[in-house]
């Protein structure tokens, strides 16, 4: 479609020397000012806790117009790899883009800040988002529900019915022909396909405005009908 794209492929966190994320010590629980945007929390040289991924992974995301994820299911939930990089994105959330405001990590000049009012900056916000999560036997459906509701809460916007898909592989087959039972499988890539497309068409839209336009004609109508139904309740 003639999109740059970036490939984050998280598996590598399993297959690389050094390749790690540190977990997520939710300074979010203390302050929302003292969670740092990107955060701060690494390198911690006292704990020998250096060469953090995050550190690449933020700017893909930053840099994306579109996101788009693909994941199998552990155990209902997200894979040990994909949840690690999702509780370290919570700095998008609301996240300090100022750590000099609290001085490193200060949890009083953080509470107070957040007390005076805080803002709770949407980092991600406007990019869209299209999801495929598969599965093997249960758990696809709930997964891709799950995610969807993440990625709204950062603000980022679903590319349409067409980009969120669950569905499985194999179904209750061995796992010793799991690999052969995808290659054979044309529609499931097919249907991949159409959420990268339905993506990309969403990204294109939002270029050239006319999505903008639609969501603004959508508000509009929305306007008059409240004002209508006021009317006729005076």
């Amino acid at each position: 479609m003639g999109f740059e794209v970036d490939i984050l492929d998280l598996s590598r966190f399993t297959s690389e020397f050094g390749r790690q994320i540190h977990p997520c010590k939710s300074c979010v629980s203390t302050s929302m000012a003292l969670c740092h945007w990107p955060c701060s929390c690494y390198p911690n040289y006292s704990l020998g806790q250096t060469d953090d991924w995050m550190n690449e992974i933020y700017p893909l995301w930053v840099a994306a117009h579109g996101i788009l994820i693909i994941t199998p299911v552990n155990w209902y939930q997200a894979p040990t790899t994909f949840k690690a990089m999702i509780d370290r994105l919570v700095c998008a959330d609301g996240g300090n883009p100022d750590p000099s405001s609290t001085h490193g990590k200060k949890a009083k000049e953080a509470k107070e800040l957040e007390l005076k009012g805080w803002a709770y900056p949407k980092h991600l916000k406007g990019r869209h988002f299209g999801i495929v999560t598969h599965g093997d036997s249960v758990g696809a459906e709930g997964l891709r529900r799950s995610l969807v509701d993440w990625l709204i809460d950062l603000e980022l916007i679903s590319a349409g019915g067409m980009a969120e898909m669950d569905s499985y592989i194999g179904y209750m087959q061995p796992y010793a022909t799991a690999h052969e039972a995808y290659d054979k499988d044309k529609a499931f890539q097919e249907e991949v396909l159409n959420v990268a497309r339905a993506l990309g068409a969403a990204i294109e839209l939002a270029r050239t405005g006319h999505l903008e336009d639609a969501a603004q004609r959508s508000q509009r109508a929305a306007t008059q009908i409240t004002k209508a139904g006021g009317q006729h309740g005076a």
